[in-house]
């Protein structure tokens, strides 16, 4: 293993190119039959690659970017093919197209990590394919053949004499060289120049002078403004359309929903705080209730029909040699995504066409959305996918789309539409609750013999109608499946809640759910046993050789084998998800306690460690992980949606907080690289372990096992004032 420290399309049915206007070449992917004049002509092409004649080369990112550094990570592995010089690299984010299809999610799309992942492959083919068309037509201005050419910085050398011609010089020529049918790929034989490099990225330049446009920042001649209140109830449905009140231009309809138009966001604001709205509750309102929903849970746990996720070994034989049963139930809450940038979109609907711009997660989705609603064919349709204020899986979501779509069709004028935050907040895909209950047994040696985890929480598959009828919901098993720990007998069960909030995928999913119950245990079992957290981990692990090599990694970083002073404790969790092995350390120091409250505590420290397999750019891999680790800890400490008969009771940040910088804990971040291994996911992947990590810490401090989340009682917020 290679290891890095930081503060450091499988190919497409069809290739061509087509001379761009400039003089320059652009590849393609996906075209149609044709000529290839008559494509460039046509103005349609979709383009990976074009390189201008000033030696300026422009790479397409077709993953949506949302703070993830996909729309710098992925162009660079084309770079690294291509080669040519990172600095003279620029970078666009690609529209919605065919062209730009995830090869595993099969759609273009970001989401369960799965960016690098899908699209490596696929972009070092479109570098090696665009620099051997450029090569070839090289070859044939320095009067030599390709075997005597070799390439550098985007200059192609003759190398019998020396003689040299740039890229830009015969972009224009090689935009008529054959496309190669296997193109060769340098690195798989002399191994990877700019892949593996923190290289910079191309997108914070423009983030941090303002000049980057966010789906907020949108603006297009002659629009309008709108925005919407949704009905207060989840579930409920507008009884009639309310009368238009002052200062609006329209009111647009929706079922569970009424848009206001304006002449510019605070005034369509304004106007809804005055909408006298008639709504119809839903029958279900009243089970939406915190307590009816905990005691639902409880319920489904000792009486609920069970769906077998998995089992390994035999469970019964495993149960009948346990000399010790420890059962442990732990309960997490709704979460909301809470991110930055509510919900925005601006959609122009014409008789003939419909463009969106968009901060959106599936741009291909949202072309299915706006053809259903305006009739017209997707070609007629056009995604300008922008940057994301925060993504986390509420921006795959289609209903702010449709509702833009629907208001500037009715308008017949551009419209942007801006949810207020309160309504943002009000009427997410919330992450699922979870009462989840894990029985151990032990034998007579205190070794692992039995385990059983049963887990009751509602189905995000289920819920969208994608879940087969007694199937089990995968986003409500991961993280507890596979577990990595070798205990012979395991069974695995999932018993779908009844309850009807709307759930979705919140960043991590249902390993943000499961791994904190799965390393929670283990800590426990371990404590029961008088056991090192970090030697009962190895001990479980024998044979995984990555496995083993982070947590030893991560156990020097976090200097694990000392003794901390007194006062502080250190917490221990390991969890792989998305491809990828993370392991984190919480470090915290007990700040005070009384006779009646519990110890709270000020974080100091996490040590993270994450072995990706490849990491294309170190750097960002581990600014992920750090990011990862902030909303962890702030949803581990502070972070719960409830409901009173179907009313959620968070508007703002002001009751759903998130660690500020004064609160921040020193993180340290280790990028270990395993040449061969399969490429993990990134953005996901530091989110599981935070939340068990802390709880470990804070059970090894104060002796108090926290099985419920949030942990709200041991660190106080210390809200208001300036950073």
């Amino acid at each position: 293993m290679n290891e890095i420290s930081t503060p450091e399309l499988s190919r497409r049915s069809f290739i061509k190119v087509a001379a761009a206007s400039s003089g320059g070449l652009m590849l393609t992917v996906m075209l149609p039959l044709g000529g290839r004049a008559a494509l460039a002509a046509a103005g349609t092409v979709t383009a990976y690659v074009s390189i201008a004649s000033d030696e300026t080369v422009t790479i397409m990112a077709p993953a949506p970017e949302m703070g993830q550094g996909t729309m710098s990570t992925l162009p660079q592995i084309v770079a690294e093919e291509l080669c040519v010089d990172w600095s003279k690299v620029k970078v666009a984010q690609a529209p919605a197209g065919a062209s730009y299809v995830n090869t595993v999610t099969g759609s273009q799309l970001v989401g369960g990590s799965m960016s690098v992942r899908g699209y490596f492959q696929g972009m070092l083919k479109a570098g090696a394919t665009a620099r051997q068309m450029l090569v070839s037509a090289a070859a044939t201005q320095l009067g030599t053949s390709i075997a005597n050419c070799t390439v550098a910085n985007g200059i192609v050398t003759n190398t019998l004499n020396g003689a040299t011609v740039t890229y830009g010089a015969v972009a224009a020529a090689a935009a008529l060289v054959p496309v190669p049918s296997d193109p060769v790929i340098l690195s798989s034989t002399r191994g990877y120049k700019l892949v593996g490099t923190s290289a910079p990225r191309k997108d914070i330049p423009s983030k941090t002078n303002g000049s980057a446009i966010f789906g907020i920042d949108v603006r297009v001649p002659g629009m309008l403004y709108a925005a919407v209140k949704h009905s207060p109830v989840l579930g409920g449905t507008l009884a009639s359309t309310p009368a238009k009140p002052s200062g609006a231009i329209a009111v647009v309809p929706f079922k569970n929903a009424v848009g206001v138009v304006a002449k510019d966001t605070w005034t369509a604001f304004k106007a809804l705080n005055q909408l006298s709205v008639s709504w119809t509750r839903p029958a279900t309102a009243a089970a939406m209730t915190d307590a009816t929903i905990l005691a639902t849970a409880n319920t489904l746990m000792t009486s609920g029909t069970p769906r077998v996720a998995e089992t390994v070994g035999s469970p019964t034989a495993g149960l009948a040699a346990s000399a010790t049963l420890l059962n442990m139930t732990y309960t997490l809450p709704y979460l909301a995504h809470a991110c930055l940038e509510p919900l925005n979109c601006t959609v122009s609907v014409t008789p003939t066409s419909c463009e969106i711009w968009a901060p959106t997660q599936a741009p291909g989705m949202c072309v299915q959305t706006a053809a259903t609603i305006t009739g017209l064919p997707a070609s007629a349709i056009k995604v300008n996918t922008v940057h994301m204020g925060g993504g986390l899986g509420r921006k795959f979501e289609q209903d702010y789309i449709a509702q833009a779509v629907t208001i500037s069709k009715a308008m017949g004028k551009p419209v942007k539409l801006t949810w207020p935050r309160s309504e943002d907040f009000r009427n997410d895909q919330y992450r699922p609750m979870a009462v989840t209950k894990i029985t151990a047994g032990l034998d007579t040696y205190g070794n692992p013999v039995y385990w059983s985890n049963r887990i009751v929480s509602q189905s995000i598959l289920g819920q969208r109608g994608w879940l087969p009828s007694g199937a089990v919901d995968s986003q409500a098993v991961d993280g507890a499946v596979g577990m990595p720990y070798a205990i012979n007998n395991r069974l695995v069960e999932w018993v779908p809640h009844t309850a009807t909030v709307p759930v979705g995928f919140w960043r991590s999913v249902g390993h943000s759910i499961n791994a904190f119950a799965v390393e929670s245990a283990i800590d426990e079992i371990a404590t029961k046993l008088g056991v090192n957290p970090l030697a009962f981990r190895r001990r479980l692990m024998v044979g995984n050789t990555r496995g083993l090599a982070v947590l030893d990694r991560v156990a020097a970083l976090s200097n694990w084998a000392t003794t901390p002073a007194a006062g502080i404790a250190r917490g221990l969790a390991y969890h792989e998800s998305f491809g990828s092995i993370v392991a984190q350390v919480v470090e915290i120091q007990r700040v005070a306690a009384t006779a009646t409250t519990a110890a709270t505590v000020k974080l100091l420290r996490v040590s993270a460690v994450i072995d990706c397999g490849l990491a294309v750019n170190p750097d960002n891999v581990a600014a992920q992980i750090q990011g990862a680790v902030m909303q962890g800890l702030s949803a581990a400490l502070w972070d719960k949606i409830g409901f009173n008969s179907g009313v959620p009771n968070v508007s703002n940040f002001n009751a759903y907080p998130s660690l500020r910088m004064r609160q921040a804990p020193r993180i340290d971040v280790a990028v270990i690289s395993t040449p061969g291994a399969a490429i993990g996911g990134v953005g996901e992947p530091g989110v599981p372990p935070a939340a068990p990590a802390l709880a470990n810490a804070y059970a090894a401090l104060t002796g108090i096992r926290l099985r419920s989340l949030p942990m709200s009682s041991i660190m106080t917020n210390m809200g208001g004032g300036d950073d």
